[in-house]
């Protein structure tokens, strides 16, 4: 099995740049805006405020409308596991590409890249248009910028296919997601004299208990949608953090904790709902100890992605993939916001499994990176030809 020379080329050069979230992607972007150029295709970087990081936009051809293809360029970390191969050099062995990104999502982008190279030798009738961004690890933080760009552009892409690893299947959907903190507050006090204190490590786990009961709620009669693997909303605590000794009262405690919510569900009713039970808990308190809260604060959110399983975008991706049906998948991604923020018709399709993914030894094989190839060509064709 073979990939083109030009799109293995890429991908290597993309797996060499450490763009774990925390790290600059500038060095990756320069190197992508300087393989454009050398094509003679003009790019747009969108840095953040502190200019180590950036988005990049650019389009071949001429017109409205045209696909975009829409990939990340940050990477989770690699401290803590143990991998086989260097993470940030792309090794090949046994019909896979192994580096970290390879499967989440560096091999889309090298191959989107590839594709825009490709687009710029011939003559298309709608357009082309590649979306890089940064900080998708960390709630799709970084493109925000490059949509409220396209929010002031007078036209924009039909439809968009972010390249996320589906096993190169056609997915329609994801649920959407809130990142939550509650702050407790109690009082401190001597552990020999615990029992006049307000231990906010205690609220914290009455607050835990909250949320297993409303997830045992949602489990039992919330909404169910089959298509995912977990068919109903979940809310689920990350980390919980405080206190200072074990002979010390903790007067403050923290819980970071996340929905992620099927389409029919309202994560802002769930919020207040545990909102309600964390000022049950409380109030009781107050008499002894006025200070007793739990505060609820949101940290960021992205929303769902439920594109229907007969729109036009569907119908298009399937016919360049020679899919027969869709999925939807577990993981977030971009693509809520295209829809939601942009109006734009949005699937996500894109080579390797996310299995691989977040692990040592990411990898992603080579018959999915020709897979995706094939429907790269297949997209070229068909904006040569109007669609």
């Amino acid at each position: 099995m073979q990939i083109t020379a030009r799109t293995r080329e890429i991908l290597a050069r993309l797996i060499g740049f450490d763009t774990v979230s925390s790290n600059p992607n500038m060095a990756l972007m320069d190197y992508v805006q300087g393989v454009l150029a050398g094509a003679g295709i003009a790019s747009t970087l969108l840095p953040d405020p502190a200019g180590g990081k950036a988005n990049l936009y650019a389009t071949v051809g001429q017109g409205g409308g045209g696909v975009m293809l829409s990939g990340h360029t940050d990477v989770v970390p690699v401290e803590g596991q143990a991998w086989t191969y260097p993470p940030f050099a792309m090794t090949e062995a046994g019909g896979r590409l192994y580096g970290r990104g390879t499967a989440d999502m560096k091999g889309f982008c090298a191959a989107a890249i590839a594709t825009m190279i490709e687009a710029a030798g011939k003559k298309l009738a709608v357009p082309l248009h590649l979306a890089l961004s940064y900080d998708e690890e960390i709630g799709c933080m970084g493109v925000r910028s490059l949509i409220t760009m396209l929010e002031g552009a007078p036209v924009r892409p039909r439809f968009c296919i972010v390249g996320e690893p589906t096993g190169m299947q056609v997915a329609t959907g994801h649920k959407g997601k809130v990142a939550l903190r509650a702050t407790c507050t109690g009082r401190e006090g001597h552990s020999a004299l615990a029992p006049l204190a307000l231990n906010a490590l205690h609220l914290a786990a009455d607050l835990i208990n909250a949320v297993r009961a409303l997830q045992a709620d949602i489990a039992a009669r919330g909404h169910k949608d089959g298509d995912y693997d977990v068919p109903y909303t979940t809310v689920h605590v990350g980390k919980m953090s405080g206190g200072v000794q074990v002979n010390i009262v903790p007067n403050t405690a923290v819980l970071d904790f996340e929905i992620r919510s099927l389409a029919e569900d309202d994560p802002v009713g769930l919020i207040n709902r545990l909102k309600a039970d964390a000022e049950a808990i409380c109030a009781p308190l107050r008499a002894s100890f006025p200070e007793a809260a739990i505060r609820i604060e949101r940290l960021w959110d992205y929303p769902g992605l439920g594109t229907p399983p007969d729109a036009g975008v569907v119908r298009f991706v399937k016919a360049l993939t020679g899919a027969n049906g869709t999925i939807k998948v577990a993981f977030g991604t971009e693509g809520g916001l295209f829809d939601a923020r942009l109006g734009i018709p949005t699937v996500i399709c894109g080579p390797g499994s996310m299995a691989q993914g977040h692990k040592p030894d990411e990898f992603v094989t080579l018959e999915q990176m020709e897979r995706c190839e094939a429907m790269m060509a297949a997209l070229l064709g068909r904006l040569e030809a109007g669609f």
